[in-house]
């Protein structure tokens, strides 16, 4: 899967020192979504299991033991994922998941 754009989550780490601990947990999942291919939503909630599934395609990624969440928009048939969100479990509370 094609995941746009890593600068958002570079940006994300770089933006706060506080959340310099964010690189590698991040770097990590995009990689790994790199790596993977979804076909639907089900297939990615059986090996990611953390996930929330959403409406219109959206899903949850918690983090860094959930200290953190990516909410991404995919396109299961075109293998793209397009990051609409990413922050704090704080943060993540103060935003619409289906709308961000």
């Amino acid at each position: 899967m094609r995941v746009i754009a890593k600068s958002r989550l570079r940006l994300f780490w770089e933006s706060n020192p506080a959340y310099a601990d964010a690189a590698v947990p991040l770097t990590e999942w995009f990689r790994h979504m790199e790596k993977a291919c979804y076909h639907t939503p089900q297939e990615l909630k059986a090996e990611l299991r953390t996930a929330s599934i959403l409406k219109g395609g959206r899903v949850v990624f918690n983090i860094a033991g959930n200290k953190y969440r990516v909410i991404v928009a995919i396109d299961y048939g075109r293998q793209l994922g397009y990051i609409r969100f990413v922050g704090t479990h704080e943060q993540y509370d103060e935003v619409n998941a289906e709308t961000v």
